[in-house]
């Protein structure tokens, strides 16, 4: 029988499992098809795609600072140079201001914090029973898994369903409203603009990254990530899936619009909602933990939008374990 169980490959799922495995039995599932949560790197062709969800980290915490500097010195992760532009707003570009991503795409920190784990994935989990001093796991596909402790490292609209019933503490019962956004991945014509990344004021598009810049490859086309603010996201994330052409549409002249870019010929574009995108609204505490049953409970949203907020729950939920 398992140790421990995590459900979630994002940085808090990656980072408790990292953590746990040098002294227990670890397995992680998630229901996507890959590493990383909401830093996903959406593969193109060969080392050729796009971030899909996180574009960039921006270490705070001292805490944080010392992990990521680490991660750099092992070129998992690289510094993020260029012109980066704030259009329509009176801002001046802070040059101190510290841009991180992975060397070949952002699930890179997942992947190495996951490196000799057990990792299931398009394994979703669908309910859990807890028996005499164990947790019963019932996925989706019927699989049945066993383990002593169970880990969720999952949004909060999706661990409230699932474990409420097991929570005695307030925790459900705080007001964690999920940013919701949508993301288009765009390949054009190659462009003279030496610009990396743009941020806007906009209503509907909030921000622009030209993949190439990032150097992770050569191509002779461009990749842009373009995302909607979390203003449209929550309007529209709901009903997007019946309307992708007519959103991905509205993204694309926005960006064409505010960039005053030369678009010639358009190769390539694919649309996500990522309907849990973040959490602007902190909690008092950064993870929870019964050590009566077993169950523990981390993530971003724990602590706010940043992705270091949810590395930061998951060492918290870790020193409360160990």
């Amino acid at each position: 029988m398992l140790d421990f169980c995590i459900i979630g490959s994002g940085i808090s799922g990656s980072t408790i499992a990292h953590y746990l495995k040098k002294k227990y039995s670890i397995n992680v599932h998630d229901k996507a098809r890959g590493v990383g949560g909401r830093s996903s790197f959406k593969r193109y062709k060969g080392k050729i795609g796009f971030d899909h969800g996180l574009q960039y980290l921006s270490p705070r915490s001292k805490e944080f600072k010392s992990f990521t500097n680490k991660l750099i010195k092992k070129k998992v992760l690289k510094h993020w140079k260029g012109n980066h532009e704030f259009l329509n707003q009176k801002v001046k570009r802070d040059k101190k201001h510290i841009k991180l991503i992975g060397v070949k795409g952002n699930n890179d920190i997942s992947k190495f914090l996951l490196k000799n784990i057990n990792c299931n994935f398009q394994s979703e989990l669908s309910e859990i029973k807890r028996q005499k001093d164990y947790w019963h796991l019932r996925f989706k596909d019927n699989k049945n898994i066993y383990s002593k402790n169970l880990i969720l490292s999952i949004p909060f609209p999706q661990a409230k369903k699932l474990s409420s019933k097991f929570v005695k503490t307030k925790l459900f019962k705080n007001k964690v409203i999920m940013n919701s956004s949508l993301t288009v991945l765009l390949m054009t014509n190659k462009t003279a603009i030496k610009v990396s990344s743009f941020f806007t004021n906009d209503k509907v598009l909030g921000w622009v990254s030209k993949e190439n810049s990032k150097k992770r490859f050569k191509y002779n086309k461009d990749l842009w990530v373009l995302q909607s603010t979390f203003e449209y996201g929550k309007k529209h994330t709901d009903n997007y899936r019946n309307k992708k052409k007519f959103y991905t549409n509205v993204l694309i002249n926005k960006f064409k619009k505010l960039t005053k870019i030369k678009i010639r010929k358009i190769y390539f574009t694919h649309i996500h909602g990522w309907k849990y995108s973040s959490n602007s609204t902190p909690l008092k505490t950064q993870s929870y933990w019964d050590k009566r049953i077993g169950l523990g409970i981390c993530g971003d949203w724990f602590g706010g939008p940043r992705l270091e907020n949810g590395w930061l729950s998951a060492k918290d939920l870790y020193n409360k374990i160990k």
